[in-house]
């Protein structure tokens, strides 16, 4: 049941594979040539020509279940989709309006935000006109816990007035960000969960300092990129507090839940993808005089990449299921499995990938080290394993005591 497609998302996977093989693999070489050659804080040309043919058919915000603003597409229908986007990354998601972290923060808007700030913010995002970024990890605390989070907002008359410091701050150099959301501790007296706040903050605001990008294992992940940023008494209207003061968890764990599971969707396709250039590459060689593609070694790693893969494709289309037909709050326990199981299981099929390309593998001549950095990231990222894990074996002894 799981592996099936209804007939609305197989006509939309038709057309994405179509739109994938005649516009985007052809495109990724054009888009790091012309990417190199200009501002790498702004779009290649060519990513806009894919946004327009995107557009033109149909392929637009297929992530937001909201039939009227995006594809009305369930989380089970779409993870058929953004598997696919997966195999191209750096491109595919982006060109169709699909890319982190503009979704969660269009999730954010579309769920919480007022007429007004959807009207200023979630329209534009939704057009694909302008970028966002999330401000959430701090350097001086242990982010894997948000309860540590340090970055005041205090309630200045009609203003909030912002002090702190964050980083990995996903999009904030981006020269198309037009809105950052903030989050910080707005009451640290307050119960646990009721002290943060999260606020919108425009990125040109005075007491805004952009110190510096961070690569990630050596890739700078522009334009979007990951930036360190300080707040020194940065002033916004009382108007662009999200939901209210102390709603900061409950926004995070709406946005969190579809994020994680998107990321994981994204994980399968790049997997295909290392999985499909591994047998490519071992069909076109020889060593010591027996094609590498006949070696029992190298069979043994495609078998068990196929496995690794069918698995974490089953674990994330059940969490997908689930949340349809459960809720994201019930669904916790498989979303958590998969965040664990699918940054893994990318790890060791793009590892296995770069040892059958040789010294190629360890090069930007394939995908394949982007593919390996993206799993590792993930391991962090909207959560580290072991924040995870932690959470499974709690309801799992639930279960039994």
């Amino acid at each position: 049941m799981l592996r099936d497609v209804t007939p609305r998302a197989q006509e939309l996977k038709d057309n994405l594979l179509d739109y994938m093989d005649r516009h985007v693999y052809p495109s990724e070489a054009v888009y790091e040539e012309q990417h190199n050659a200009g501002d790498r804080w702004d779009a290649p040309p060519v990513l806009e020509e894919l946004k327009a043919e995107a557009k033109k058919r149909g392929l637009w915000n297929l992530f937001l279940p909201e039939s009227n603003l995006g594809a009305g597409l369930t989380n089970l229908e779409y993870a058929h989709l953004c598997e696919i986007l997966g195999r191209s990354p750096h491109l595919a998601p982006e060109s169709c309006n699909c890319s982190a972290p503009d979704t969660g923060n269009m999730e954010v808007f579309t769920r919480y935000g007022t007429e007004e700030q959807k009207e200023k913010w979630l329209k534009p995002l939704l057009a694909g006109e302008i970028r966002s970024a999330f401000c959430m990890t701090e350097p001086d605390v242990a982010s894997s816990d948000a309860t540590n989070i340090q970055t005041a907002i205090r309630r200045d008359g009609d203003e909030y007035v912002i002090n702190g410091r964050k980083w990995w701050a996903s999009g904030a150099g981006d020269k198309r960000t037009k809105i950052w959301i903030v989050m910080g501790k707005s009451d640290p007296e307050a119960p646990r969960y009721n002290q943060q706040s999260q606020i919108l903050v425009e990125p040109g605001t005075p007491g805004i300092t952009i110190h510096r990008f961070l690569p990630v294992m050596g890739f700078d992940d522009a334009p979007e990129g990951h930036w360190e940023v300080t707040f020194d008494n940065v002033r916004v209207p009382a108007s662009n507090m999200l939901l209210g003061e102390g709603r900061g968890f409950e926004i995070a764990q709406g946005r969190l839940g579809p994020g994680r599971i998107h990321h994981c969707m994204r994980m399968i396709g790049m997997a295909e993808r290392a999985l499909e250039l591994m047998i490519r590459r071992a069909a076109g060689r020889t060593t010591f005089g027996v094609k590498v593609i006949d070696q029992g070694l190298i069979r043994d790693w495609i078998a068990e990449s196929r496995i690794d893969i069918d698995q974490a494709r089953l674990l994330t289309l059940n969490a997908a299921h689930m949340m349809d037909t459960v809720g994201n709050k019930a669904a916790r326990l498989e979303i958590a499995a998969i965040k664990v199981a699918g940054p893994n299981m990318l790890l060791r099929v793009a590892d296995r990938a770069m040892q059958v390309h040789g010294a190629c593998g360890l090069t930007e001549d394939t995908i394949l080290p982007k593919l390996w950095a993206a799993g590792r990231i993930l391991r962090f990222a909207d959560g580290p394993d072991e924040v995870h894990k932690a959470q499974i074996a709690r309801m799992e002894i639930g279960k039994h005591m």
